[in-house]
């Protein structure tokens, strides 16, 4: 067994979202928030911060932390346990565009549409989660997606 931990950020921007699209393990295009893995010597929040910038082409800051998600998935025949620390944040600028090899399209939408766009349950969560801090009423969540044991299958 393997232990992963990623930082990411749910950038908000009025009343809209940032997605990415992305191809999932299990070869899907899906929606969801941008994050990834820590560089030797950066702190969760500065890696946070790059990776949003890295795969969206936003500088952001950091509003406040917003959850800790934990969940599994096998990949090459192994289980890995991941940890993601997801950070609530305002983009500041664009400074450049996405990067193609991971993300295949970046999008602003609406909390209510983006809650029917993104398959995860720990996405809808989170959703859920900055539609309470703005007082934005989001739709009830859909049905989970995929079981608990292969959310977020999303390599990064």
């Amino acid at each position: 067994m393997a232990a992963e931990f990623s930082c990411g950020g749910v950038v908000v921007n009025e009343n809209r979202v940032l997605l990415v699209r992305v191809t999932s393990l299990r070869n899907k295009r899906v929606w969801t928030f941008p994050k990834g893995h820590l560089e030797p010597g950066e702190s969760p929040r500065q890696a946070a911060l790059r990776e949003v910038e890295e795969e969206t082409g936003y500088r952001c800051s950091i509003i406040r932390p917003l959850l800790r998600v934990r969940y599994g998935f096998t990949i090459n025949h192994g289980f890995v346990h991941k940890a993601v620390q997801w950070y609530l944040m305002r983009s500041l600028s664009k400074t450049g565009k996405p990067d193609t090899a991971e993300i295949d399209e970046v999008r602003w939408v609406s909390l209510q549409k983006a809650v029917s766009m993104v398959i995860y349950p720990s996405d809808k969560k989170l959703l859920h989660i900055v539609g309470s801090i703005y007082g934005i009423t989001v739709p009830p969540q859909a049905p989970a997606g995929p079981p608990a044991s292969e959310t977020n299958g999303i390599a990064s």
